[in-house]
């Protein structure tokens, strides 16, 4: 059975790869907004996410203000995939009944 990828299991950390999965590019407000977290809790698990290569920061400016954007790298588009795939596995698998 595959094992979970503790990184993506995380709820938080999930929620956030689950919503940057449909879309190309996600700016820091909107996911303070969607996520309902905190500026510094945000940026902790982006840094979880970063670190393993799932998500990449995008900085730059949007006229004088800085503008922060996050994607899903090729490689956190597979682990997501794959973490699907394993939860799927274990929800198929033969029940033991107890008997």
């Amino acid at each position: 059975m595959s094992e979970i990828d503790r990184v993506i299991h995380e709820p938080v950390r999930l929620r956030i790869m689950s919503i940057l999965q449909g879309v190309d590019r996600a700016d820091f407000k909107f996911m303070l907004s969607t996520l309902g977290l905190s500026k510094g809790n945000l940026s902790s698990h982006i840094d979880k996410l970063e670190q393993a290569k799932y998500v990449k920061v995008h900085k730059g400016f949007n006229g004088k203000m800085t503008l922060t954007e996050y994607s899903l790298t090729k490689r956190g588009r597979q682990a997501l995939s794959e973490y699907w795939a394993a939860l799927d596995q274990i929800r198929n698998s033969p029940q033991d009944d107890g008997s």
